[in-house]
């Protein structure tokens, strides 16, 4: 593709010419990859004083005040006995292992209730360095797996105090199956769990993941898990919000080389060079990029680019970098195969992602 205006648009290019994240191969060592398992940007200032409870919905509350005293009980010594562990968590802490009760904690509650605001908010309020807590996706759990090797990451993350996992998912047996192993492995060297989860769309009258199903895909660590009920209205029940029109290309070119730090990429081509980057450097992918533009937005062709697709647009979003794009609108990215498929809510996800990215990408085009 081309990275120039046409040949009829006599506009002023500005110097340097745009990024193209197609041009990228990032290496990310494996200590940026945990030093990076922090709340996103989106949440670096929240509190749990800046978290409004609904006056109509007293679970609220009870979930702040609950989360309040978790992370006051884990400052002090480590779980087994203070201070990191050797190699696994295994030696002579062994016998002082877990306290009694649980040691995690689960947020059940629909969309849009503010379960990740107040997942963050405990990873803030707990009385420990960053380097002893990590914030992560579930998606960003397994990567990190497969980046380093399952025992590696037990290594890395058996120091830490807390661990917190956003929008845990069941649609994967074997990333269940294996979450569920590493998270055992962690308790055990004394790590405190906090989770939420990923309600389905589209299914009308359900409104919330469930704990009872969390719950039974973790089995042996139920009991380690203490579930919050958080209600309030299930906005996911409204629907995807529409997706802004696409930009002409040219339009979406020109504002490329007039936005400073924007890429500019064909869409096919940058669905073909995923597949080349290890989905655990998606985010080193985006770096010092103020601005992604992308011309012929199209159909994903198939489920295994568009789950990276997906992981792409969780980077974004976390990084709220706009995307300014040429084509078809991102409410039509996946077939109807798809959205009704088993990863249908990381589908409906990245949609409402792209589609508020777009929203933020309009000013771009205003001075253009």
């Amino acid at each position: 593709m081309s990275s120039s205006p046409s040949a009829t648009d006599s506009s002023p290019i500005a110097d340097p010419a745009p990024l193209s994240l197609c041009a990228r191969m990032p290496h990310v060592p494996a200590d940026r990859l945990v030093a990076e398992m922090v709340p996103p940007p989106r949440f670096d200032s929240v509190r749990f004083s800046t978290y409004i409870p609904d006056p109509n919905q007293p679970s609220q509350t009870e979930a702040v005040q609950i989360l309040e005293s978790f992370a006051a009980g884990l400052g002090g010594a480590h779980a087994v006995g203070g201070g990191r562990r050797g190699f696994l968590g295994f030696g002579k802490a062994k016998a002082a292992r877990t306290p009694a009760g649980p040691r995690g904690v689960y947020l059940d509650g629909g969309y849009g209730v503010g379960k990740t605001h107040l997942l963050a908010s405990l990873w803030h309020a707990t009385p420990a360095e960053p380097a002893l807590k990590a914030f992560g996706t579930f998606v960003e759990l397994t990567n990190l797996v497969g980046a380093l090797g399952f025992q590696q990451t037990v290594q890395t993350l058996s120091g830490h105090r807390l661990l917190c996992i956003d929008e845990f998912e069941l649609d994967d047996p074997g990333d269940t199956v294996l979450v569920s192993t590493l998270l055992g492995k962690l308790v055990d060297a004394g790590v405190a769990l906090a989770a939420t989860s990923n309600t389905l769309p589209g299914k009308l009258g359900e409104g919330r993941f469930a704990a009872a199903d969390f719950l039974r895909e973790i089995q042996g660590l139920s009991a380690r898990f203490r579930p919050l009920r958080i209600d309030g209205e299930d906005y996911r029940h409204r629907g995807l919000p529409e997706a802004p029109a696409p930009f002409p290309k040219e339009q979406v070119t020109r504002t490329a080389h007039a936005t400073p730090g924007a890429s500019l990429d064909g869409f096919p081509e940058l669905l073909d060079h995923l597949a080349k980057v290890h989905p655990s450097r998606y985010g080193a992918l985006t770096d010092g990029v103020r601005a992604v533009c992308l011309t012929d937005v199209q159909p994903v062709p198939d489920q295994s680019t568009a789950l990276r697709l997906v992981v792409l647009a969780d980077r974004l979003y976390d990084r709220e970098v706009p995307v300014l794009a040429s084509g078809l609108p991102f409410d039509r990215l996946f077939s109807e195969e798809m959205l009704n498929g088993g990863y249908r809510k990381k589908y409906f996800r990245a949609i409402s992602r792209l589609t508020a990215l777009a929203r933020d990408a309009k000013g771009l085009t205003e001075s253009d």
